[in-house]
């Protein structure tokens, strides 16, 4: 396959982590540097890239899957909806086991609840077209790179006077989070692997103000070891001359500018709000919201009940795991309480954890 067998090359892999060894060897300190994407943090697990890295750069995962930064206030709303009569909760597999403050979707769907995988938010769309007295509401969870497609599904809605779909939003967009970690004196983070698809859509330049405000090393990075290794040979080399810029080692799929259309999509459908993210709280303006012309589709406003308080599951430390203040296996339910079969947490259950990465792949 184009593009992977060549960045696996064994050889290729070797001289990188020879490079970043060298390299590590002229810092001042060590460093630690962090992924913000989860197809990174599988990534790095599957192919045992934190093995090659010399003890003076660490790397450390951060909250780049979308699953698992989703709070558990989310989830309750969700299982809230799914029990309204005539209604059927449309969503992506790896939404339905997380747990919320007293159930999941898959145990509600065991009680007979409509819900229903889908694999996109247009099959969402097709199915409220194909059941006319039913209301259809799709789980609109994910960063910037399933956002656009969201919008697109709500068009095609409008476009059809689809009067029984609705979506239930939980979009975040990445730069938020990436400076309240850098605004953090605890984490000493001095480089991020910034999130490839992400950056797809917003395009290199969205780290420019990180990098400079915060003076910490941004590198765009594609998702093969070879890649990854490039990435924080390049940040290395940042942080040993004391520059901070944003490099875009993935120049074959990202370009500085991102995708411009999918960026007005967003831009025309949704509007910048706060949101709230496991482990960070509320972070301002990094949530988006629908737009007031495209209220009718807002299941939050056309289904509005009192929840009650959401509660997080007793012992879980997915929060402080997704911001990198520890380890997986730091927390006491790993591998014991909390495993993929009973998964206690959200970075347990979704396929791009932290938690469902270092159990796998034996971290």
């Amino acid at each position: 396959m184009k593009f992977q067998d060549e960045y696996r090359d064994r050889e290729l892999v070797q001289g990188l982590a020879a490079a970043i060894a060298d390299e590590a060897r002229q810092l001042p300190e060590p460093v630690r540097l962090m992924e913000v994407c989860g197809t990174h943090t599988m990534a790095i697990a599957q192919f045992g890239l934190k093995s090659l890295l010399p003890e003076q750069v660490r790397l450390v995962s951060g909250p780049g899957c979308p699953v698992c930064v989703t709070p558990v206030s989310y989830i309750d709303h969700a299982i809230a909806l799914a029990g309204l009569p005539d209604t059927v909760i449309t969503t992506f597999g790896d939404l339905l086991r997380v747990p919320g403050s007293n159930s999941s979707l898959m145990t509600e769907r065991a009680k007979g609840a409509a819900i229903r995988i889908v694999y996109s938010a247009l099959d969402a769309v097709k199915l409220a077209a194909e059941l006319p007295h039913k209301q259809v509401v799709f789980l609109g969870v994910g960063f910037e790179t399933t956002t656009p497609t969201v919008a697109a599904a709500i068009l095609s809605a409008e476009q059809q006077r689809l009067v029984n779909f609705s979506v239930l939003t939980s979009h975040k967009t990445m730069p938020g989070p990436m400076q309240a970690l850098s605004a953090d004196p605890e984490l000493k983070i001095r480089g991020y692997l910034c999130p490839a698809h992400v950056s797809t859509v917003i395009g290199s330049d969205a780290y420019q103000p990180l990098a400079e405000k915060f003076g910490i090393p941004c590198v765009v990075t594609g998702f093969e070891p070879a890649d990854l290794l490039q990435g924080v040979l390049m940040l290395v080399r940042q942080c040993r001359s004391g520059s901070a810029a944003v490099e875009n080692q993935y120049s074959r799929a990202v370009s500085a500018q991102g995708n411009t259309k999918a960026q007005e999509l967003i831009k025309n459908v949704f509007e910048p709000a706060d949101a709230v993210w496991r482990g960070l709280g509320v972070l301002p303006g990094s949530g988006l919201v629908l737009r007031g012309s495209y209220a009718a589709f807002d299941a939050a406003r056309r289904f509005q009940f009192e929840l009650p308080d959401a509660s997080e599951p007793a012992g879980c430390r997915c929060g402080e795991v997704l911001t990198g203040r520890i380890a997986p296996n730091d927390c006491p339910l790993f591998g014991t309480v909390c495993t993929p079969e009973t998964p206690v947490g959200a970075c347990m259950v979704s396929s791009e954890g932290s938690c469902a990465a270092a159990w796998r792949y034996g971290q």
